[in-house]
């Protein structure tokens, strides 16, 4: 091990030569002596000793505690202060120049070694602290992400330049202001003042995350979309010594999100329209062939036709057209409710009777098929709800029910009404084809149609109308099917439309 280079500054010549003795038999190499403080500081900058040992009084102008502290500045040497005197006003003085050691004379050897080698230590200790400390502050000057540092009470203490570019405060203008003013945060959906993460991490004492579509609101008043986090800065286990928050700008992303979400809802948007056209051109060309062929079998026929015959042309013609007239009002309802145009007009009405009405005119469009067996559980079945948005719902489920169900089965309809959800609940049961488990999780998909339907015609927009019509009552909608077996729609329905009557 390489001996410890000390400069002794004594202006007693017999008490500095006992002290290089001294030195020299605890190991240590003294590279010279010094009387005054010009000379020492003259023998520090030429000798550049390890350690300085400096005798508080000197003579001449420059005491002992001036000539340290310009040791310390210029070479950042310790110091290790030898004196007679222990008054308060000479220890506060030393203290200025921040001495490594202070020891009363007289001393001994070991008092001597102790004090040096705690002297080295603690330079050794400071000195990786500052390398430690200034490495810290050039890899956070050098982040491209923003930095900004606060004390425990949430006062600014740093900001890195990729923070000074964002916020548009420079870090001298920034130290010693409340964070807040610095780092402002707005939700950018709601055009809301958002708490700021510093306050959120003292208070919480864990690191905190911000919310999406967050923006900082800059020095001059513009918005920067972010993300961030931040972070407690311990002291020790259970006390907070300051937060240090990480942000980056995030305009570059949430522009390229923007972009995708508007290309992916394109892509859906053209693969919607070319199903419409798919779709809807189905099912006109087949009533309109039915219509064409019937009108054809009337001219070729002319009078040699039947009253029995003519009936059954006419019947289907009728039929087709009915087909083509519901076919264009479910697509008006699909372009109206995609038009955010939708709207739910209630009005008081028995819920039991609005069934049974509604029932006695399905099975007269319907006369053949599955039975409908309509059950009410209830005694008081009067409600506030938009009577059409009803038709739409049991009309399309109803037909559903009998278009899937074998012919002479039964379908159930069942009414309750509980009032101390205040809700009605509607249900809807057949014994039909049922539903594949695979293709329920599309059911309310517009053109969507389980692959088990085969030949059974339909647009697959009967579902997608329900769906929106239950919505509009601000209800809820839940299906249990199984292929083979049968399905069961369950509609629950507010008695009271919310936004209308209490």
């Amino acid at each position: 091990m390489e001996q410890v280079r000390i400069l002794v500054v004594e202006d007693e010549v017999i008490v500095a030569r006992t002290i290089a003795n001294q030195l020299n038999q605890l190991g240590y190499t003294v590279i010279g002596t010094a009387s005054s403080g010009q000379v020492a500081i003259a023998k520090a900058l030429e000798g550049k000793p390890e350690l300085v040992l400096m005798d508080v009084i000197l003579k001449g102008e420059m005491d002992g505690i001036t000539a340290a502290s310009q040791i310390r500045e210029q070479l950042d040497i310790p110091v290790i202060f030898l004196t007679a005197y222990g008054d308060d006003n000479t220890v506060q003085r030393a203290k200025t120049t921040q001495p490594f050691g202070y020891v009363i004379k007289p001393f001994t050897p070991k008092d001597l070694r102790i004090a040096i080698e705690i002297g080295l230590l603690k330079h050794a200790l400071e000195r990786d602290l500052r390398e430690n400390r200034d490495r810290l502050a050039t890899l956070l000057n050098s982040m491209s992400d923003a930095v900004i540092a606060t004390n425990e009470q949430g006062i600014v203490t740093f900001v890195n330049p990729a923070a000074e570019s964002l916020t548009g405060w420079k870090q001298a203008d920034a130290l010693g202001k409340e964070v807040s003013k610095i780092f402002q945060l707005v939700d950018e959906v709601t055009e809301t003042s958002l708490e700021n993460p510093v306050a959120k991490v003292l208070r919480e004492q864990q690191v905190v995350y911000l919310n999406d579509f967050t923006s900082l609101i800059t020095k001059n008043g513009s918005r920067i979309p972010i993300g961030d986090s931040a972070s407690p800065i311990m002291r020790q286990p259970g006390h907070i010594n300051g937060v240090v928050v990480v942000f980056w700008d995030l305009s570059e992303r949430r522009q390229a999100q923007l972009l995708e979400q508007a290309l992916h809802k394109e892509r859906e948007v053209n693969q919607l329209k070319s199903l419409f056209i798919s779709t809807v051109s189905h099912e006109f060309r087949n009533p309109l062939s039915v219509i064409q062929s019937s009108v054809e079998l009337i001219e070729l026929q002319g009078e040699n036709l039947t009253i029995e015959k003519r009936k059954t042309y006419l019947k289907r013609i009728n039929n087709a057209v009915q087909s083509m007239k519901q076919l264009m009002e479910d697509v008006l309802f699909m372009g109206k409710s995609d038009a955010g145009k939708l709207e739910c007009h209630p009005g008081i009405l028995n819920l039991q009777q609005f069934c049974q009405e509604l029932l006695a005119e399905f099975t007269t469009i319907h006369p053949r098929g599955a039975e409908i067996i309509f059950k009410c559980h209830s005694d008081c079945t009067d409600a506030c709800m938009d009577e059409q948005l009803l038709r739409y719902i049991f009309t399309n489920l109803l037909n559903n029910a009998v278009k899937y169900s074998p012919t002479g089965g039964n379908i159930l309809f069942d009414l309750t009404c509980d009032l101390i959800e205040k809700a009605a609940i509607f249900q809807i049961q057949d014994q039909g084809i049922g539903i594949p488990k695979a293709d329920q999780a599309r059911l309310f998909e517009s053109f969507y149609r389980a692959s088990n339907v085969q030949s059974i015609p339909g647009t697959g927009l009967g579902l997608v109308i329900v769906k929106k019509c239950v919505e509009a009552h601000q209800g809820q909608i839940s299906i249990h099917s199984q292929a083979g077996v049968g399905s069961t729609f369950t509609i629950k329905l507010p008695l009271n439309y919310p936004n209308r009557i209490q």
